[in-house]
């Protein structure tokens, strides 16, 4: 049973909707598809995965169709989305819409921790496989590891093992997994996974995680790659941490004429990560997406490095777990933006 998916992830988007699509929305005519403009890196089982993708977490259903057509129709062909954002039938309807060949697309979603164990979870796969209007998945998560039922986990890691092996995903792999939790999975597991996906910006740099993944050939992706999880809801809204604003972020914008996104997107690739940067805003968009024309030394990469602070804007992996899931969902209804 899936607990208030929607009110978590899109009412607040919701009621500020109207004020947030862009003007030129729903005037996309039949124009010429952009070629794919993002590099890919290899996974482990022989995929290419873009580096750069269009996320949709908290963008409301009402717009998620829009923005994954606009978005792949100029030059994205990664798409990442989950069944709790509560949008894989219009993240689907966008794919349809853009007109890009299916096999030009790299399409991720996610697998709640409330469909966890071995029959839900071929459950929660079949249904977005239904929601998304696909025949496969190009990259399939567990969205969190909830080591406090991990039993669990391996149950439903193990039976998407077999949906990979029957064509149904195309590359299986893990969110939010600390080493502890890889390391407890693969003692049961037989497929590696091809990617962890985790919270990784100037503020939390996860290196560890990142060279505990690397050394088992699992390509690292980052949720929140410019620091959005702190500015969409605050923890402490008098004082907001804004990574896009960090004086060395300025400075290195200023330096090669690139907005402060576009610079902490380029650290995120030119380091080997995928990132998957959420906007509704067309401009943004196409601007996200605008920075493989230019590469930064390796000082200014290590520059924004040390920008560490250990600073979390989502949940912690080694507490999550559904109880803590309704505990949030029921601060927020109480807490609305």
């Amino acid at each position: 049973m899936i607990t208030n998916r929607r009110h978590l992830f899109s009412l607040a988007a919701v009621s500020a909707g109207a004020a947030m699509m862009p003007a030129h929305a729903s005037a996309q005519t039949a124009s010429s598809v952009v070629p794919e403009k993002s590099p890919r890196v290899k996974l482990n089982n022989g995929a290419q995965m873009p580096l750069l993708g269009i996320g949709t977490f908290n963008v409301p259903p009402f717009q998620a169709a829009d923005t994954v057509s606009f978005a792949l129709r100029n030059g994205y062909r990664l798409v990442d989305t989950a069944t709790n954002y509560g949008n894989e039938k219009e993240v689907g309807e966008g794919i349809v819409r853009s007109g890009v060949p299916r096999n030009e697309l790299f399409i991720t979603t996610k697998l709640w921790i409330e469909d966890f164990g071995e029959e839900a979870a071929l459950r929660g796969l079949d249904a977005s496989l239904k929601k998304l209007g696909l025949r496969y998945i190009d990259l399939y998560l567990l969205h969190w590891p909830v080591p406090t039922d991990f039993e669990k986990t391996i149950a439903a890691y193990k039976a998407l093992e077999a949906a990979q092996a029957d064509g149904r995903i195309r590359a299986l792999g893990i969110s939010n997994f600390h080493p502890e939790h890889r390391g407890a999975l693969m003692k049961e597991a037989k497929v590696a996974p091809a990617v962890n996906q985790i919270e990784f910006h100037p503020y939390l740099v996860q290196t560890d995680v990142q060279a505990e993944s690397a050394r088992h050939d699992i390509v690292t992706e980052a949720w929140s790659p410019i620091g959005g999880s702190f500015t969409n809801r605050p923890k402490d809204p008098a004082k907001p941490i804004r990574v896009l604003e960090d004086a060395a972020v300025i400075g290195l914008a200023r330096k090669y004429r690139k907005t402060p996104a576009q610079i902490v997107l380029r650290w995120h690739t030119q380091r080997g990560r995928v990132a998957i940067p959420k906007s509704v805003h067309y401009e943004r968009i196409l601007s996200n997406i605008d920075l493989f024309d230019f590469e930064m030394t390796g000082a200014e990469l290590s520059m924004i490095d040390g920008l560490n602070r250990g600073e979390r804007g989502g949940p912690d992996p080694k507490t999550f777990d559904v109880a803590a899931f309704r505990r949030i969902v029921e601060h927020r209804k109480q807490n609305p933006l």
